[in-house]
């Protein structure tokens, strides 16, 4: 059937209408992807793969980043002197989705550091969360794990790379880190209240990436490999100490959590030797806590645990750059933290924390125990073959030597 000429030409008139808006659309996109691109350059001094970023799910629509003097990356600006900077990002879509009319949210933060920091690492205080403190599910950090020294965690990864030949601002350094986070990525950006497998696995290469480029800027000679595939979800705690296969193996091996008084849950990790910073956490559960109240706590005047978790052991190895300046937290706002001095052992003087030190494959090793408030005026004098036999663990599994371990005395009262 022929087609009247006017009839066709209608038709063209739309057909080339409709490619003139699919290139204008396919413009505007191609425009916003290069435009996100040099914005994230901009922010992160071009540390951070942008591709990477606008990959994540928040990322979408027009992406802009804060412009002040912090949430953007300058190396030259005091990096050398062990300052951590970072870079923020926004993004349109990610508003919109979380319920937001106008303008974008911040979505995204890269941060990059040297080793040694300006700043001390501060161990564990004894009024720490280690569990949800309304009774819901914690998701514990864990290993990054191939032949990486990294975290990762519910909304973020953390990797650290050492620094041979490495300066920064003209001053040596030792070691550098990266992280690579999805900011207060909420129910929208979740699954489970975890990140989806597609952001870990792109949160993990955007940190790995970020490292090995800084490791270029400053000259250093090593480099982090590709991070593995399919980086898996953060399993749930606590558990019970008779299911410990982690860094709370070795607690459930000992058989303290089938006596009276002692925790009888953990929280735990994968062991993984290459980190900087490994715990195991030892809970009481609210039914073993409330045991050991009406048991014992009303005649040492101690309040009873209205949360879960409230009473708590928390051991930590601390090991290199953060083991030469680990101070001890102290609950006394006027009182200065103290130092665990690799080489020597002992007790907080003001709280309920303690310190051994080793040294591992050459590096120093901080072990600390900190014991919660309440709970160390019931149990602190059977507190020692806990902080005993955890380190005998991870000196064993490490292959430590030159222990030094704080005196008895120490535990003899709360």
């Amino acid at each position: 059937m022929r087609v009247p000429d006017g009839v066709r030409k209608s038709v063209n008139v739309l057909l080339c209408l409709a490619a003139l808006v699919a290139i204008g659309w396919s413009g505007r996109e191609i425009w916003q992807v290069w435009d996100g691109r040099r914005q994230i350059d901009a922010a992160c001094a071009g540390l951070v793969p942008a591709g990477r970023v606008l990959a994540l799910s928040p990322a979408g629509g027009r992406i802009t980043h804060r412009e002040a003097d912090e949430g953007v990356i300058e190396i030259d600006r005091g990096l050398g002197a062990g300052s951590a900077q970072d870079c923020e990002i926004f993004s349109t879509e990610a508003g919109e989705k979380d319920g937001e009319e106008t303008g974008g949210r911040w979505f995204f933060t890269g941060a990059v550091g040297v080793l040694p920091a300006n700043r001390p690492l501060i161990a564990d205080g004894p009024l720490e969360d280690l569990v949800d403190s309304f009774g819901g599910p914690t998701h514990p950090d864990q290993p990054l794990g191939g032949d990486i020294a990294g975290w990762v965690t519910e909304s973020d990864v953390v990797v650290q790379l050492p620094c041979a030949e490495g300066r920064a601002n003209g001053r040596e350094v030792t070691a550098l880190w990266a992280r690579a986070s999805l900011q207060n990525p909420g129910r929208r950006f979740t699954v489970g209240g975890q990140l989806s497998a597609d952001d870990r696995d792109i949160l993990a290469e955007t940190a790995v990436i970020t490292a090995n480029n800084l490791a270029g800027r400053l000259g250093c000679t090593d480099r982090l490999p590709d991070p593995p595939d399919n980086v898996p979800a953060l399993p749930e705690g606590p558990v019970p100490a008779a299911r410990a296969e982690g860094t709370c193996a070795w607690y459930g091996k000992t058989g303290l959590a089938r006596r009276s008084g002692f925790p009888d849950q953990v929280v735990e990790s994968r062991t993984d030797d290459r980190l900087w910073d490994q715990r195991c956490g030892l809970v009481l559960s609210e039914s073993r806590a409330s045991a050991l109240y009406l048991a014992e706590g009303s005649e040492r005047r101690v309040s009873r645990p209205e949360r879960p978790g409230r009473w708590f052991v928390s051991l930590h190895t601390y090991a290199g750059e953060e083991a030469k300046t680990l101070l001890l937290t102290s609950t006394d706002l006027r009182e200065e933290p103290e130092p665990a001095t690799p080489g020597r052992a002992g007790r907080s003087t003001e709280d309920p924390i303690w310190w051994a030190s080793s040294v591992c494959d050459g590096k120093p090793q901080i072990h600390t125990m900190t014991v919660s408030l309440g709970y160390h005026s019931i149990m602190t004098p059977r507190m020692e073959q806990v902080f005993r036999a955890y380190v005998d663990d991870v000196k064993n599994r490490r292959h430590c030597t030159d222990l030094v371990f704080p005196e008895s005395s120490t535990f003899d009262t709360p």
